[in-house]
């Protein structure tokens, strides 16, 4: 492997570490009780190596579905024969069916966890929007990247967020995952055929 593929890797690697010691931590202590300076201590690394990687607090915990950021567009654009809205629809049954944490659908303790870190924290929920903005910006220039583009894709993210979270919401609240499966199929069903119904160009 070419030094710059080892160097790619081992940088890789310190983000995924990092970004795990300080998950570990937030879980442990409480997001506001953990300081840049104890993740630091605990990675065995500098502040400032840490802020080469990390820039904000908030980054340490998004990396982790940092890959979400752009499903959608990276759905669209890799099937250009499919009608996005189909493409969109299997991938989110897809996801159901495989209990994939970004349905909502997992009751994995450790899933559990952290997105009760992520809503429960008044500064990851900010972030948050930043995260779907810049998801509907991806998948906007996947469908075009015109006006119609982006009103479309604004209603596609809240669409596949509003059915996660309601997921999210019953598992929570001590449904299991697997007796919820049946309705989230549904609902998702639904939730398409409405996108189909008022957006038919993408269908």
């Amino acid at each position: 492997m070419s030094e710059i593929g080892l160097r790619e890797r081992k940088k890789q690697r310190m983000y995924e570490t990092v970004s795990e010691i300080a998950i570990r931590l937030f879980l442990e202590k409480g997001y506001d009780a953990v300081s840049v300076a104890e993740i630091a201590a605990a990675a065995e690394i500098s502040k400032p190596t840490l802020f080469r990687y990390f820039p904000t607090k908030e980054d340490l915990v998004f990396h982790r579905i940092a890959d979400h950021e752009d499903e959608a567009a990276r759905v669209v654009a890799g099937a250009p024969d499919i009608a996005p809205l189909v493409s969109l629809r299997r991938d989110f049954l897809d996801g159901i069916e495989r209990s994939d944490p970004i349905t909502g659908l997992s009751d994995h303790p450790a899933v559990l966890a952290f997105y009760d870190l992520l809503y429960g924290t008044p500064a990851l929920v900010a972030r948050m929007y930043a995260h779907l903005e810049r998801s509907e910006e991806a998948l906007a220039e996947a469908l075009g990247g015109d006006l119609d583009a982006r009103l479309a894709a604004g209603q596609i993210i809240v669409v596949r967020r509003v059915l996660a979270q309601e997921n999210w919401r019953r598992v929570t609240g001590g449904e299991d995952a697997g007796a919820v499966r049946a309705d989230a199929v549904a609902a998702a069903e639904r939730a398409f055929d409405l996108l189909e119904a008022g957006l038919p160009h993408l269908a």
